[in-house]
């Protein structure tokens, strides 16, 4: 396989993205989930032909991406999924709103697990419901659900748990036991879990990951999966996620939802997302190869300019959970890395209060740049 290297900054300044486009040139921005390499070509490809095609209007079903996510399934993870039991819609933010109406009473409570991914805090309450927080387990050594923390919140009357599979920002891939064990309380209770897997395909280890959705009857019958191609093959602005159920219950969720949810999906996305899926393997193999050389460069460089720095390399994705509090930056690290260092990381606290003195650094970027960035937050710090 071709390892993928990352453009270099020239190039990557002249991108219109958030990543690009939100701090001054002399920012090395290392904070939002784009990376920071080539497109894959069959997705590329993908694109042009449709434009070519003066192909951009509505689209008609999701079929395309249905049948390429479950060819996709089954190859990486020998996971069933019936094409029929697949929806799309426009991002994964989207999907986990419009499961939470069908799933979710007005004035419910739905469960998240912090330290998470942002936009949880707020998704539920686009869905007109309320938010529980059931921390993640921190041994030091590692983090892990709460399940009896869950178990507590369902008794009390939880409605639905957002589950983050693998963990933003941890890169925590949750095992299949506890995946079972969680399944097993969601039927006793009666309570929906909605599964977002979309740093599922960056999974470092063959096997590791697990769908939550094959774990066990359980989980199919009170679950729902949320994902999309756009972290793996880096086309979030494309539009487009897929949804799948696997029960009567839950696919009448699906069937439920209104049809502008489905309609609104790109057509753009739409084929560019089933050429990630049936296609695109062999760049994100590439891709995979070059993120594992920085995960482990990070460690490398953290010990050598930033000792004090607590990181636990990610199971899953390109984002890296910094400990910055032996640096003495007090709550919002962050703050002081843009200010005195010009370098631009997603501060620990959006992610909760446990987030306090921690920042997430995105390093699926060139190897010069990270070092650049250590280099300079190793400046900062004396």
């Amino acid at each position: 396989m071709t390892k993928i290297a990352a453009e270099p900054l020239a190039a990557l300044r002249a991108r219109t993205s958030y990543k690009w486009q939100t701090y001054p040139a002399d920012v090395l921005p290392l904070f939002v989930a784009e990376m920071d390499y080539p497109l894959a070509g069959p997705v590329q490809q993908a694109i042009i032909d449709r434009v070519l095609a003066s192909d951009t209007g509505y689209i008609a079903g999701p079929q395309p991406v249905a049948e390429a996510f479950s060819g996709y399934a089954a190859r990486t993870w020998a996971w069933a999924v019936d094409p029929g039991d697949v929806r799309s819609t426009t991002d994964v933010s989207v999907a986990i709103v419009e499961c939470l109406r069908q799933a979710v009473p007005v004035d419910g409570v739905v469960i998240i697990t912090p330290p998470v991914y942002p936009p949880f805090f707020e998704l539920p309450l686009e869905a007109d419901s309320l938010v529980m927080e059931v921390p993640l387990l921190s041994d030091g050594d590692g983090w892990a659900l709460d399940l009896a923390g869950l178990e507590r919140a369902f008794a009390r009357g939880a409605d639905a748990l957002l589950l983050c599979n693998p963990h933003n920002p941890l890169g925590l891939v949750h095992s299949a036991d506890t995946l079972r064990a969680l399944a097993d309380l969601s039927a006793k209770y009666g309570v929906a879990v909605i599964s977002d897997e979309i740093h599922a395909p960056l999974t470092y280890e063959a096997g590791e990951f697990t769908p939550y959705l094959a774990v066990s009857e359980n989980a199919r019958e009170y679950g729902l999966c949320v994902t999309a191609a756009s972290k793996a093959w880096n086309i979030a602005g494309t539009k487009c996620a897929v949804m799948v159920a696997q029960s009567e219950r839950t696919r009448l969720m699906l069937a439920s939802m209104p049809e502008e949810v489905s309609a609104r999906t790109s057509i753009l996305g739409l084929h560019a997302t089933a050429a990630a899926y049936n296609d695109g393997g062999p760049w994100l193999a590439g891709v995979m190869e070059s993120l594992a050389a920085n995960r482990t460069l990070l460690a490398e460089l953290l010990a050598e300019r930033l000792p004090g720095t607590g990181y636990r390399p990610p199971s899953a994705g390109y984002l890296a959970w910094l400990d910055f509090r032996a640096l003495g930056w007090g709550d919002d690290p962050a703050a002081a890395a843009l200010e005195r260092a010009r370098v631009a990381l997603e501060p620990g606290l959006r992610f909760g209060h446990q987030g306090a003195g921690f920042v997430r650094l995105n390093f699926a970027c060139s190897p010069e740049v990270l070092a650049e960035a250590v280099e300079r937050l190793a400046a900062a710090a004396v």
